[in-house]
């Protein structure tokens, strides 16, 4: 691969004119990053489209540009389509909502609580899918952001209409979407290291695949190690999401692994659903707090579940034996978790999933 024939659109933002609220620390840092492995593989400088809004804690030693909504629109719409390449790569760290159309919107810094400025991330691939963007035939888009349901965070103010002018569809590219959260879910960050649990999985991935940069590495063949290790952290309770991968070409348009996926692609059961929900709680994989979640339930239902010191198991054998003998019990389970740890983001998705299992075991006389 030729670097002279590659471009990339990289963007970190993690302060909006929101405010301090919405401070995000690490996709700036992310984005120097990937800038960084890109320039090592040989890609010219001017070729590099780097936008960030750094939080005052962290000065990037790089030159940039801004990422706020004019720009980064002006970029898209206006300069990148002028230019001549063979790659497309689009990095993306930030703030982001799934719009009630389903669209993922990705807010630039400008964003506020009453003017939410973003890119309409699903518009701006329809747009370098077709003849509006006559080169790049080869596209790979990163997005570390949230894919959080517009209606879940009440916003007082809708979203702004705000998609990008669309060419004529054609069969000139191919394009592949990465995504970190998946439907309706948030994309988890380390504030403390100042990195997001993606990127940096990303970023690990594609340094392992130096050599081949900065050509993009095959994604069916990355993605799979992107979504262990994502499991991995899920087992671990430290996030919730499950990354996506689409891809556009002219021999296929498909998602690979949608939200929700077991190791083998098959949908994850209420079962695992329901031990994911739960693992998500720290105090879950502590023998002594789990206990004591356990403790709190109807001793006649609990003093006949077999334990077990390993926590998963242990933790499917009270699920499995709470459902055995009385299904809806599981809401004692639920009340005694969220006493402990009232995380919001967990407790909507605890709520969810053990709802989903409840219901897969009621006997057939109890469903409506």
């Amino acid at each position: 691969m030729n670097p002279a024939r590659v471009h990339a659109l990289i963007v970190g933002i993690e302060r909006y004119d929101a405010g301090s609220g919405w401070d995000l620390p690490g996709p700036a840092r992310d984005a120097v990053a990937f800038h960084r492995l890109l320039r090592e593989a040989g890609v010219p400088e001017e070729q590099l489209r780097l936008h960030l809004a750094p939080l005052p804690s962290y000065v990037p030693q790089v030159a940039h540009r801004p990422a706020d909504h004019a720009t980064l629109r002006r970029v898209l719409v206006r300069e990148l389509p002028l230019e001549q390449g063979d790659v497309l790569w689009v990095w993306w760290g930030g703030h982001g909502v799934l719009d009630r159309s389903g669209h993922l919107r990705l807010f630039c810094s400008d964003a506020s609580t009453a003017d939410k400025l973003g890119i309409d991330l699903d518009t701006a691939l329809d747009r370098y899918a077709g003849d509006a963007v006559p080169a790049f035939g080869e596209q790979l888009w990163i997005v570390d952001a949230c894919e959080t349901f517009e209606e879940d965070l009440a916003f007082r103010e809708q979203l702004p209409s705000d998609a990008l002018p669309v060419g004529r569809r054609n069969h000139a590219h191919r394009q592949t979407l990465l995504q970190a959260a998946g439907r309706g879910r948030a994309a988890a960050n380390d504030p403390e290291r100042g990195t997001g649990l993606f990127s940096e999985i990303l970023l690990g991935l594609l340094a392992d695949r130096a050599a081949v940069l900065p050509a993009p590495p095959d994604p069916e063949g990355l993605f799979p190690a992107v979504r262990a290790r994502i499991a991995a952290l899920r087992e671990a309770g430290r996030t919730l999401q499950y990354p996506e991968i689409r891809l556009r070409s002219p021999e296929r348009t498909e998602i690979v692994a949608p939200t929700e996926r077991g190791p083998e692609g098959r949908a994850a059961s209420p079962l695992q659903r329901a031990v994911d929900a739960l693992f998500a709680y720290p105090l879950m994989a502590d023998p002594t707090e789990r206990q004591a979640v356990v403790a709190s339930l109807d001793p006649r239902v609990t003093g006949t579940l077999a334990r077990h010191s390993k926590a998963r198991t242990d933790v499917v054998s009270i699920l499995n034996g709470i459902a055995r003998h009385r299904p809806q019990m599981v809401w004692e389970l639920f009340d005694a978790v969220v006493s402990l740890d009232d995380d919001p983001e967990l407790k909507d998705e605890l709520a969810a999933a053990l709802t989903e299992f409840a219901a897969s075991r009621r006997r057939p006389d109890d469903r409506k």
